[in-house]
């Protein structure tokens, strides 16, 4: 019952006018478009984007370094040797791909 009383005496506020309110989202609207699409969305689609662009080479790279050493036996790594292949490659792919993202379309 207090409660009733108590929002009864607040005074009203007048609901903003219809120009008002086209206003405001006209200016939300122009800010969003100066500042971009800033999404989390496209924030996890670019990192995935860097993340997948260095683990396929380098996931490849292991894979056939892990081939040829069982396939030519010998004192030297291959493994190693295309997995550090690889990641250097998915690196370099990942800065390319970030570099052409920031130029635009």
């Amino acid at each position: 019952m207090k409660q009733a009383r108590h929002e009864e005496s607040r005074p009203r506020q007048k609901p903003p006018s219809l120009a008002s309110q086209v206003r405001r989202k006209a200016e939300r609207r122009l800010r969003a478009k100066a500042e971009g699409d800033r999404s989390i969305l496209k924030g996890l689609g670019v990192s995935g984007m860097v993340g997948w662009s260095v683990t396929l080479p380098a996931l490849l790279g292991l894979a056939l370094g892990m081939w040829v050493d069982r396939r030519f036996p010998g004192s030297y790594s291959w493994t190693l040797m295309f997995l550090v292949l690889g990641i250097v490659l998915g690196c370099w792919n990942a800065w390319r791909w970030m570099q052409q993202q920031q130029e635009g379309p």
